[in-house]
Order: structure tokens, then sequence, then C-alpha cells
């Protein structure tokens, strides 16, 4: 039966509960004794739909051949109880919960298995990663949440990436440094009242005076420093998100003639001190096997050099690979099988462990000898692309150069930069069709 509160001045119930009659003798106030008594019958009202609630909403998609056998009146054999504390069963899968709260928050999680044994070690594993969360989020959370502070954390993540490669860690942190020096005053801002205009403000600057590989780059480190601010609720968006990328322009190919090659290995030879005969070595072996200098071609040994087959194995760099991790073979042209074989003829005694190259760098014998036969200056890794050139030029196929090359595009990236060679190549072939006899075309 229901009754209405007797005279109860500043309260009224907002929903139909069986309550006893109150004398009119109350407070005219809603603090207790009404909210303990209230939420007394409340919580023996429909018991089970409150005990229940939250876990059935996490396990309501659940497919299982019992659930739709289980009647609303048996709620409570849904979830069955362990002897290990924060682990519960869901009774018609048979699988494990975890039911942690960390730092107040509750946390409900499958551990996606219905072995004990492993459910106990997966919930250890993910109460560990939860309150090791919580520690990061709170040096964070707790007070000003600085720049400085997402930008140590970003580089903690980027140490700990393991299919990232060194030197593209390294890169990354040369932005990081980049970015902080462009933008003096950003270490000390704090990250909730960044705006999206002061990053932009920012980025008009900054890419007036790098290049657009390194502008994008920096802007990807950006946005991934404030995606931080926003996993950790710290802000709601990224105010870097808007941010457009600079298109980055394909780089005209300056490249030496035959005529000047040969004359700059000769004068880098001509020099009678330092690594000058080495150098020259080097820049002929670059230009003749396209090789990446620094992660491929100075590691290089005598046994990757198969004379009988006339390849070059390339493993690239003993602890990091080749820069897609994949080892290749490249063809010895004449010049190169040359080279090697005079190399090779000097040192007859060395192991088939040592290298080839005797130095891993020659840019400075490069810019001297170009200064001195005054040609334009060119680097290393033009000389990969000298060695593309020459090989699209002499008629070899584009996809064969880019697996020469270590693409794994098929040649999209070759066809790009080189697609030009091939054009006129094949304006040059087309002179070479007739349709009609010699003595026609004088007619």
């Amino acid at each position: 039966m229901l009754y209405k509160m007797a005279e109860g001045v500043g309260f009224e119930p907002t929903v139909e509960l069986p309550l006893l009659l109150i004398s009119s003798q109350v407070p005219s106030t809603t603090q207790p004794p009404f909210q303990p008594f209230i939420y007394k019958h409340l919580t023996n009202y429909r018991r089970f739909g409150f005990d229940f609630l939250i876990l059935q909403c996490d396990t309501v998609g659940m497919k299982s051949e019992n659930a739709s056998q289980i009647q609303p009146d048996d709620h409570k054999s849904l979830w069955q109880k362990t002897s290990y504390a924060n682990l519960i069963r869901y009774a018609p899968s048979g699988k494990y919960f975890a039911r942690i709260r960390v730092g107040g928050k509750l946390i409900r999680q499958s551990l996606k298995t219905n072995v004990l044994s492993v459910a106990k070690l997966k919930l250890a594993d993910l109460e560990k990663q939860e309150r090791s969360k919580l520690e990061g989020q709170e040096r964070l959370v707790e007070g000003t949440a600085f720049f400085r502070d997402l930008a140590k954390e970003y580089l903690e993540r980027l140490d700990g990436m393991p299919n990232l490669k060194p030197r593209t860690k390294e890169y990354y942190k040369e932005r990081l440094a980049a970015m902080q020096k462009s933008w003096t005053e950003l270490n000390d801002t704090d990250v909730r009242r960044l705006s999206e205009n002061d990053c932009r403000q920012w980025a008009s600057r900054y890419a007036k005076k790098a290049s657009p590989t390194n502008y994008n780059n920096t802007l990807i480190v950006l946005r991934a420093i404030l995606a931080i601010a926003v996993e950790h609720s710290i802000r709601y968006s990224n105010p870097a998100e808007n941010l457009k990328r600079v298109r980055v322009n394909r780089k005209d190919l300056t490249l030496p003639s035959q005529k000047q090659f040969q004359a700059l290995i000769q004068e880098i030879r001509r020099v009678p001190f330092g690594p000058g005969l080495a150098s020259a070595d080097l820049v002929e072996f670059l230009a003749y096997t396209g090789l990446r200098v620094k992660s491929e071609a100075a590691f290089v040994t005598w046994a990757d050099c198969d004379f009988e087959k006339g390849e070059i194995i390339v493993r690239g760099n003993p602890n990091t690979g080749t820069k897609n991790s994949e080892s290749r073979r490249v063809p010895m042209i004449p010049d190169c099988r040359r080279l090697l074989e005079r190399l090779r003829s000097k040192r007859p005694d060395e192991k088939p462990s040592a290298l080839v190259m005797r130095v891993r760098e020659c840019q400075g014998a490069i810019n001297r000898a170009c200064k001195a036969l005054e040609i334009v200056r060119f680097t290393h890794h033009d000389l990969r692309h000298l060695f593309a050139t020459s090989c699209i030029e002499s008629g070899v196929d584009i996809p064969t150069v880019s697996r020469w090359l270590g693409h794994k595009d098929g040649g999209a990236l070759a066809m790009k930069v080189y697609g030009h060679l091939r054009d006129s190549h094949s304006t040059a072939m087309a002179q070479k069709v007739r349709f009609l006899e010699t003595a026609q075309l004088a007619a």
C-alpha cells in the first residue's frame, strides 16, 4: 500500500515507493533520515536489477548458447564468484572477467580465457598495466600540464617502439628539438591553454624556413605529443589536428654526365694525402651499385661478393638490416666487376669477412672535386640516382631497377622519380619504327 509523506515540508518524493507513514515531526530538508531510508528501499526493490546492471551492460553482446535460456529471475546465476579477489566468471560462456578499481575508477574487462590459471596471470598483468597508466596520468593531470612533460612521455614511447630503426628515432628527436627551438615558449606552455591559432601561427613561421619534408615530419611530432594530452583527458581535442601538410615537390635531378663523372674520379684520386683513393673507390662503388651509403655499402664484405654469379648480396647493418629489413641481390655490372676485381687483387690476403670499402663516406672528397672542376655539387644519394638513371637509359625496365634499388612498391616510386627518362627513351625508340621501305620514303 502506498502512503504519502505526512506534512513533510521541503521534501517531495520523485518516485512512488512502498513507504510507511512517517511522523510530521521531520526537519525541512532532504538530508537524513530520508536518504538512508530511501536508499534502503531502493536496494531492496528489485535488488537483482541493481546488483547486475553494470555487468549485464558489459556482456549484453556476448554470444552464448545458454544465455538465451536464462530467465529474467535467474540473473544471479549469470555471474559466479571465484576464490580470487577481482576475478569473476560469466557462467553462460565460461569466460573470466576482471573487475578492479584503480584510482576510483571501476574497470571491467574480459580476460578472454576460460582457464583459471591463465585468467589469474592476465588479471595481474591488467592490474599492473592500469596502475602504471594511472601513475603517468596523475603526473600530468595534477597541477599544470606543461608541454615539456608531454614531450618527455613522447620520447619515452618513441624509445619503446621496437618497429622503428634507431636512425628513425633519432630523426624524430631531431624534429622535436627543431620545433622547440623555433617555438621557444612552447615548453613552458600549459597545453590546456594552447589554441589552434597558436599552432597555426607557429606552422606559418616554421614552414617558411624549413624544407617541406622536415616541416611535415615536425608536424607529425607535434600532433603525436598533443594526442597524448587528449588520451589523458587533459584536452578534449587536438589543436594541431587541422594543420595542413606542405606539398613536397619532386627534386630536379642535376647529375654529372659520364665525362664529368670520370673527371671527378680522377680529381679525387689526384689528391696525394688523406683517404683520396678509398674515397674514389667508394664513389665508383655507389655509382655502379645504387646502394645506400651508410646502411648498405658500408657493410658489404668480400663474402657478399659472388663473382661466379656476378651478384652482390646486400644485407645492410648487422643490427638493423637494410632500410626495409630485407636482404637483396644486386648484379655486378661490368664496371662494378672491374672495380671489385682490382680491389681484390690489391688485397688478396683479406678475410672473407673483411669490409670491401675502407671508408664510410666521401662527401668531403666530392665537394672538393666538384669545386675544382666547377660542376654542380651532388651528394651520396645522387650517386644512387645516377645508377638508376644509367640503367633506365640503357634500356632496363623500371620494375627491375626498382628491385635492384630495394624498393618494395613494384616500381611506383621509381616511375615517379625516373618516369621522364623512360618517356625520353620511348621517344627515341619510336624513331626506329618504320612501316614503309626506305625507297618508298625517298620517293
